[in-house]
């Protein structure tokens, strides 16, 4: 989490995100927010077929956060996304398997590998550009604006649901 992190602070023109399980902590999300007031794009590849449907739930309950703050969402929905990678300026990249989400970062033995390399970074942007452009729907605020009600409130539900086994685990803090 901190690579990412001094990623997204250092980051100037774009980053895209790829991830199977993306439920960020108050810091990671924040971060996403500061980036993108200071201009930068966002993109967030998501996945769209879901095999663990309350976190799938969960992690819907945040992007009226994020489609509210000018950052891109894609659900990919050609098959189960297992992608856990990000570019950062064409420069930075990082693959591996750590989610991001508390149980990933904080409870799972994870790894990544981050690379400083134009040309590896241009390669794996241009797979996740690829990725979108071939399986994945790309939701706007309006979208999000005419959920049901029962839609938001199971989001809202299964993000309390996450947020408490977070705690539960006793890592609701950090």
């Amino acid at each position: 989490e901190d690579a990412y992190l001094a990623a997204i602070d250092r980051a100037r023109h774009e980053i895209v995100i790829a991830n199977a399980y993306f439920f960020p902590g108050r810091r990671f999300r924040q971060a996403l927010v500061e980036a993108a007031e200071r201009g930068v794009r966002i993109t967030l590849l998501l996945q769209g077929v879901a095999d663990h449907p309350m976190q799938r739930y969960a992690t819907r309950a945040l992007y009226p956060y994020f489609l509210t703050r000018g950052i891109r969402l894609f659900e990919y929905h050609r098959s189960h996304l297992h992608a856990k990678v990000a570019v950062v300026d064409g420069y930075w990249a990082t693959v591996g398997s750590s989610n991001i989400d508390a149980f990933s970062l904080l409870l799972a033995r994870e790894a990544n590998v981050v690379v400083e390399d134009s040309a590896f970074a241009r390669q794996l942007r241009d797979s996740l550009e690829r990725a979108i452009c071939s399986g994945a729907t790309e939701l706007r605020p309006a979208d999000w604006r005419r959920l049901s009600l029962l839609q938001r409130a199971l989001n809202w539900a299964s993000y309390q649901l996450v947020r408490l086994a977070i705690g539960l685990a006793g890592y609701g803090g950090k």
